[in-house]
């Protein structure tokens, strides 16, 4: 297992995000970039949503989602902060915890760093390798690491990390974050942190925007120790996360909303099933598999011209070199339902053809 060890370089544009990739130019594009769940929120959570709007005149009151989130992962309240998104969770890291030793694995999620750049840190990173399918190697996190950031499973390569290694990396005096933000689009969540107690220094990320179509209403939280949970909490704002936010989150891990979502997760894998077998079929264009995130890491030569030609085509894909540990000849799709997939392989195929020549 190859795996090493790098300074960040500075050509990594750290703040692109797969949003940029379907409003930059005003096109109507079906959008493959961003990995929200399309057809999202459900009616169902809109109207919950709205009917919050009526208590807009009062301060937002956190508690009964902080419990409700808590009773989900069978976890006392003084171990769930609330946030505004992920982003925000990142953001209360590099800011809240003193930490002097930083590593990132890569490929991952890009904000991570970027919080912690801008707070002040000097960030080591860990470049997971692609012949080895990006698999983690928990000995290749220098020893003397006080905060390791790692995604599971990861965005933008799919990689569902065993628990064992992630635990492998975890030791008194370390903080250890786990990124789920994408674990509840995985049928049954094997390999979750979420609900552990007996982790020292385990702070554990989920989101709801992804699942539930909530980007534009920012809403997350952070699973950790009480001590760990007062420090973020200290370095929020007032009143961080809105009361529509809150009556999300409670609405998000009922009983029935978790049931929705298992469903969910088992339609996407088979989407995704059928998006590999389809990508499987051209010469050049290779997976990493096995996939286990609502999307897909691609590589392939000229991917940029191919990116391009697909926007020309009605489609809007990530690029992969933003990420660290990636480059130019990688793209990453997300998985839609089949009759999106099928009009998107045709165009790959025309896209493919016109770039070749």
């Amino acid at each position: 297992m190859r795996t090493r060890t790098d300074a960040p370089q500075a050509a990594h544009d750290l703040r692109h995000h797969g949003d940029a990739e379907v409003r930059d130019d005003g096109a109507e594009l079906t959008d493959l970039a961003v990995n929200v769940r399309p057809g999202t929120p459900p009616q169902w959570l809109r109207e919950h949503i709205a009917a919050s709007l009526t208590g807009l005149a009062a301060y937002p009151d956190g508690r009964a989602a902080r419990a409700a989130v808590a009773a989900r992962h069978g976890l006392p309240v003084e171990r769930v902060l609330l946030t505004a998104g992920v982003a925000e969770a990142f953001v209360l890291l590099a800011r809240a915890l003193g930490a002097r030793r930083p590593v990132v694995v890569h490929p991952q999620f890009t904000e991570p760093e970027a919080a912690l750049l801008g707070a002040g840190h000097t960030v080591r990173r860990v470049l997971l390798d692609a012949d080895d399918g990006f698999r983690l190697d928990p000995a290749a996190v220098p020893e003397d690491a006080d905060l390791v950031i790692v995604g599971n499973p990861t965005n933008p390569t799919s990689v569902l990390h065993p628990a064992d290694d992630l635990l492998r990396m975890a030791r008194p005096g370390r903080t250890l974050v786990v990124d789920e933000a994408f674990m509840d689009a995985v049928p049954g969540e094997p390999e979750a942190l979420a609900g552990r107690r007996d982790v020292p220094g385990l702070v554990v990320l989920r989101s709801l925007t992804k699942t539930w179509g909530l980007a534009g209403l920012r809403i997350g939280y952070a699973l950790a120790d009480p001590a760990t949970v007062s420090a973020l909490a200290a370095a929020q704002p007032l009143w961080p996360v809105s009361t529509p936010a809150l009556a999300a989150a409670e609405a998000c891990v009922t009983p029935a909303a978790l049931v929705e979502a298992e469903s969910a997760a088992r339609r996407t894998a088979a989407e995704r099933t059928h998006l590999l077998a389809g990508l499987a079929a051209f010469d050049g264009v290779r997976a990493v598999e096995p996939a286990a995130g609502p999307f897909v890491l691609v590589r392939m030569e000229s991917a940029a011209a191919v990116r391009e030609r697909l926007r020309a085509l009605g489609f809007a894909a990530r690029r992969g070199d933003t990420f660290p540990g990636l480059g130019p000849g990688w793209l990453r799709l997300a998985v839609r339902d089949r009759a999106t997939t099928d009009r998107f392989l045709r165009a790959l195929d025309h896209a493919l053809s016109e770039v070749r020549g």
